[in-house]
């Protein structure tokens, strides 16, 4: 059994809108467009094998934080992470609309 949240650094291309993601270990989404891609059972982990993109689908206000909700395209599954201040809130706003 993995543990539940394991740091990954690693950068990566957005599979959606192409841009290109500096990774610091807790990124999960495209600061851009904010879809990401199914590869956890557990944060970090890497051991989902469905590999679907994850599609923003809603916003929650949780407090003072905002939670983006994804849903992954390929198998339905969906993850809540939270919006980061180094990620485009008014992107956010567009997606969603």
């Amino acid at each position: 059994m993995s543990k539940k949240f394991q740091r990954t650094i690693e950068d990566f291309t957005c599979e959606n809108c192409s841009f290109f993601v500096k990774g610091n270990g807790y990124t999960n989404h495209c600061p851009k467009c904010f879809w990401s891609k199914h590869v956890d059972v557990n944060p970090g982990d890497r051991e989902e094998g469905c590999a679907g993109l994850m599609k923003p689908i809603t916003v929650l206000k949780k407090g003072s934080d905002h939670v983006v909700n994804q849903q992954c395209q390929k198998c339905g599954f969906e993850r809540k992470n939270k919006v980061l201040p180094e990620d485009d809130f008014d992107a956010l706003v567009e997606v969603l609309k």
